[in-house]
């Protein structure tokens, strides 16, 4: 059984108390590795070692940083069909899923920060009439970034990138559900030559190493992607030490679906805006409404197409609809669905348990589900289930599909489908969510913010708004 040991000072250290947790494949539902369950005295050994490699790593200059940057994205690129099975593995998505987007998205990320860190303003002037005015912006010091386990790399290294090109040194935890790319990343830091105690990977559970990562007073900003109740917690904890968060939480989108829409395009986008990852990604369409006219159409056309999906194997070249990612999150999803039919929910597909022959025949698996006829404001249609369970709910008005839109505690994303770019402007306007698709969903421009309103987040990833967050500024005024 492969032991997962932490990656700290640019070594692979074992946890203080020689103490693991078992690592499931979930589409066999079966032990493979165990991981290293850290405590507070690993997260205070890594941070040491953060803290006495910031002063080189924050000196070098922003080329010599942005070179060990793509280094390590060449590194992860020459054994991307390695890591694509490792991420296959721990999550139970297809594999041609991870090698087509987790494992280059990874990729992009270091590359698109290791670029972008030249062109954003550091250093800026502002001069009038009395004063020159020099702002500087500095990094922070050690900072914590803690990622989920849907998308493994993709969110680790959307994380790690910004805050090392900024000057920063990390502590990192990824899921203990999923740490396997994770713990190769360090070979690759290893390979890439990347200075020793710069990033640093913490295995272990949220409740404790997350816990001491996140109260740890001389962390100056933790960046965490995952549930709503644990960025609640995150807050709470860290409010008397005016440490900086971006909390980037919980979604339950709307696809907001017009009757004026480029129909076949928004079919084959829905499918895939609502189950791709089996429904466990926060920006999947969970809610789908539809303007009355063609509900009927679209339900019909849903089902037909959605029945097609081919549920197996992750390894299988052929599967388009692998396994949730754990065991516990299985037992959530097969129990919303439950409480759906018991809220008056009638099932138009799916809702049961899948059964895979060969090696997958103890594996997690749960069939595509679609909804109808569950009020706006039932349980089903307010908790983030983040599996492959949706609800159709037709709207009459532009103004009603706003509103149902609209009316639930989150506000990460919504698509809006629709021809007519005055009305797509309009309805844009009108949604309450930091991320909105018209006729598309999930193309990113990662210069552009990204995170949500309400109690979907707090602060913005990506481009200048990440940069901005991992940075201190500071104004230097002289007279003229």
């Amino acid at each position: 059984m492969e032991q997962l040991y932490n990656f700290i000072n640019g070594e692979y250290i074992p946890p203080s108390l020689n103490q693991y947790i078992d690592v499931f494949e979930p589409a066999i539902g079966k032990v493979y590795a165990q991981v290293a369950d850290s405590n507070s005295d690993d997260v205070e050994n890594a941070f040491r070692f953060a803290e006495d490699a910031f002063s080189g790593w924050s000196e070098l200059t922003i080329k010599e940083r942005a070179d060990f940057l793509n280094r390590i994205a060449d590194g992860i690129e020459s054994r991307l069909d390695e890591f694509a099975y490792y991420e296959s593995k721990d999550t139970g998505k297809p594999i041609t899923q991870a090698r087509t987007v987790d494992i280059p998205r990874a990729i992009a990320n270091f590359r698109f920060f290791s670029e972008y860190g030249h062109s954003f303003d550091f250093e800026s002037n502002l001069t009038d009439d009395i004063s020159k005015n020099k702002v500087v912006r500095s990094p922070l010091g050690v900072v914590g970034c803690i990622s989920p386990w849907n998308l493994p790399l993709y969110l680790f290294s959307w994380k790690i990138a910004p805050a090392l090109i900024a000057g920063n040194t990390v502590l990192a935890k990824p899921s203990e559900l999923t740490p396997y790319t994770a713990f190769k990343l360090g070979e690759i830091c290893q390979d890439s030559g990347l200075p020793s105690g710069v990033l640093n990977i913490i295995h272990g559970q949220g409740s404790i190493a997350g816990d001491a990562m996140v109260s740890h007073p001389k962390i100056k900003a933790v960046s965490f992607t995952g549930g709503t109740a644990t960025g609640k917690l995150i807050a709470e904890k860290t409010a008397s030490s005016f440490k900086k968060l971006s909390l980037e939480m919980g979604g339950k989108n709307p696809a907001i679906i017009f009757s004026d829409c480029n129909y076949d395009k928004m079919l084959e986008t829905v499918i895939r805006s609502s189950f791709s990852n089996q429904g466990q990604v926060c920006l999947c369409s969970s809610r789908i409404l539809i303007e009355k006219s063609i509900y009927d159409k679209f339900k019909k056309d849903f089902i037909s197409r959605v029945s097609e999906l081919i549920v197996g194997d992750p390894n299988d070249e052929e599967t388009q609809f692998g396994a949730v990612s754990s065991q516990a999150h299985y037992n959530k999803i097969m129990d919303y669905i439950i409480l759906g039919k018991q809220e008056g929910g009638e099932i138009l597909l799916g809702g049961n348990a899948v059964k895979i022959n060969g090696r997958c025949k103890d594996g997690y698996f749960i069939e595509p589900t679609i909804f109808q006829g569950l009020k706006n404001s039932c349980q089903t249609n307010q908790d983030e289930i983040f599996g492959p369970v949706v609800t159709l709910i037709p709207f009459d008005t532009e103004e009603d599909g706003i509103r149902i839109a609209n009316n639930i505690k989150y506000g990460l994303s919504a698509t809006i489908w629709t021809e007519d770019m005055v009305k797509a402007q309009r309805v844009a306007k009108g949604v309450d969510a930091g991320v909105i698709w018209v006729n598309c969903w999930l193309v990113r421009d990662l210069r552009t913010p990204f995170g949500g309103m309400k109690k979907s987040g707090l602060g913005r990833e990506g481009g200048d708004e990440a940069l901005r967050f991992f940075t201190e500024p500071k104004n230097i005024c002289t007279l003229i």
